[in-house]
């Protein structure tokens, strides 16, 4: 199977996708012109052909010319899946929605769960044919499709059911694999966010930090509320003259809001992460830009940073924080 197809110039609906508004990501859409994860691979090669060798589901039947929305299409390789959001999964969502859910137990309600990857399968014609004879036989070629967020960052789209993905891009082929999984396929994209559900009214972007975690089936914490990330800050206060302390809080990015307004706290691209840098009583104007620099160069080598936050933002704070 030939893995490489690039898919120029296909743009979601935009009146259905809010991402630009909530999550900020853009509607940049292709399918990646590298090899796919094997990860992803595996899976779809676990799924049946039909009689002619034809890449199928795993009912037999031949994706050539299938409506991948229409009833009884068995789409993935988990058996008497019916292709809708996992309980666990909405559950979630509303409690979100609710405001009786954060957005790491949102994260971690994603663990173990089925979700959907979408790739986009085109037909070519593969070996020569003889004078008078029929064409070559025909091959599926498949891809990822990804999606660019607004500030440049690769991204990957995922879903929780099929309606959703194929709401969003009636073209695409949903390939079903639990979370683990689908995480570590983002990572081998080299995707920096996870898009849950681009195109619907709730729209989720699992961060970098906790697309790893997942990937690791850990528990992810957010940077600011991430003791390690508290400690290291601890420690280069008094590396940066003129600074008092720093205080963590969650940055402008870390909420978003469905596409009817409704306002969730967690789920945006970022800032993740505030770092407010408290003066020391009496530094003036001049010397309180020279404390932030120093600051902002300072954070540039903590370890601890680059891998628990995904996006910070440093800003002059007052003694309250």
């Amino acid at each position: 199977m030939t893995h490489h197809h690039r898919e120029q110039g296909h743009r979601p609906d935009p009146a259905r996708n809010p991402l630009d508004q909530g999550a900020g990501v853009a509607e940049d859409t292709e399918c990646s012109a590298r090899e796919l994860p094997s990860h992803i691979a595996n899976l779809l090669q676990r799924q049946s052909r039909a009689a002619d060798g034809r890449p199928a589901d795993s009912a037999g039947i031949p994706w050539e010319g299938r409506n991948l929305s229409g009833e009884g299409n068995p789409l993935h390789a988990f058996d008497g899946d019916d292709g809708r959001a996992a309980v666990q999964i909405v559950t979630a969502r509303q409690r979100l929605l609710a405001g009786e859910l954060d957005e790491a137990g949102f994260v971690a309600a994603l663990q173990g769960q089925r979700l959907f990857v979408p790739v986009i399968a085109t037909v070519g014609e593969h070996g020569e044919a003889d004078a008078g004879a029929p064409a070559g036989d025909k091959e599926a070629d498949i891809a990822l499709v990804t999606i660019t967020s607004a500030s440049g960052r690769p991204a990957m789209p995922i879903f929780t059911s099929v309606e959703a993905l194929t709401s969003w891009h009636p073209e695409a082929r949903p390939v079903a694999a639990e979370a683990e999984r689908v995480m570590l396929a983002a990572l081998a994209e080299e995707s920096e966010l996870v898009v849950l559900d681009p195109g619907a009214d709730f729209t989720f972007v699992v961060r970098r930090p906790a697309v790893v975690a997942l990937a690791q089936g850990g528990q992810w914490t957010p940077s600011y509320q991430d003791p390690q990330v508290a400690a290291a800050l601890e420690g280069i206060v008094e590396q940066c003259l003129g600074v008092a302390r720093l205080v963590m809080a969650p940055g402008r990015g870390v909420g978003t809001a469905t596409s009817s307004g409704t306002s969730i706290a967690g789920g945006g691209s970022g800032p993740e992460l505030r770092i407010g840098v408290v003066l020391e009583p009496g530094v003036d104007a001049i010397d309180g830009r020279l404390a932030l620099a120093s600051v902002q160069a300072s954070l540039e080598d903590l370890t601890v940073l680059r891998q628990r936050a995904d996006s910070v933002e440093v800003v002059l704070a007052r003694e309250s924080g």
